[in-house]
């Protein structure tokens, strides 16, 4: 466990602040959820929660079968990593770190559809690596997953290839797997 060097004290209604600092760094906003463990020695874990991971396996198979409908890789992500993914290397996708741009697309909660060289930076709406270096990825469609009004992830079909192009399908066929994976959780 790393340590911060900064102590909270415990107030009369048993809150605890989180400092800035750490709820930017982790991405933890304004009134999301946080699971609480206690480990044997004692110590309180703090955890962001994501409902949409409790659907890996789930997950797991509707990506695989998204990438056998259109031959590209497709991801599923919570609000923060991917948690499933097919036509790909996993180590190259699975558990990586959305960007800020992923971000923005599921807070807009609005499909997206971008081609290499759309006058958008290359390098947007992509995952991070562990190194926080961008995977660079060439036609997406990003259909984010809401349910019950809050963006909680989102469907991907990627394709790494220049001279792909992404069409009403694969929009129709991300929109369609946002849509039932939402009212999955809900």
């Amino acid at each position: 466990m790393k340590a911060t060097g900064i102590v909270r004290r415990i107030d009369d209604l048993g809150r605890v602040v989180i400092p800035k600092e750490i709820r930017r760094n982790l991405r933890i906003r304004e009134g999301e959820p946080l699971e609480i463990y206690v480990d044997r020695e004692g110590e309180v874990i703090l955890k962001k929660y994501s409902a949409i991971s409790g659907l890996g396996d789930f997950a797991q198979e509707y990506a695989d079968s998204l990438h056998d409908a259109t031959g590209h890789i497709t991801c599923i992500a919570d609000r923060d990593h991917i948690i499933a993914v097919a036509g790909a290397p996993k180590k190259e996708f699975l558990n990586k770190t959305l960007d800020l741009a992923m971000e923005k697309v599921m807070e807009e909660r609005k499909t997206i559809q971008i081609e290499a060289g759309e006058g958008l930076n290359r390098q947007s709406f992509v995952m991070l690596d562990d190194e926080d270096e961008h995977i660079n990825l060439a036609a997406k469609v990003i259909a984010p997953i809401i349910a019950e009004g809050d963006p909680i992830g989102a469907v991907v079909i990627i394709s790494k290839e220049k001279e792909i192009k992404m069409g009403e399908m694969e929009r129709k066929l991300a929109e369609t797997a946002a849509s039932f994976i939402a009212k999955q959780m809900e």
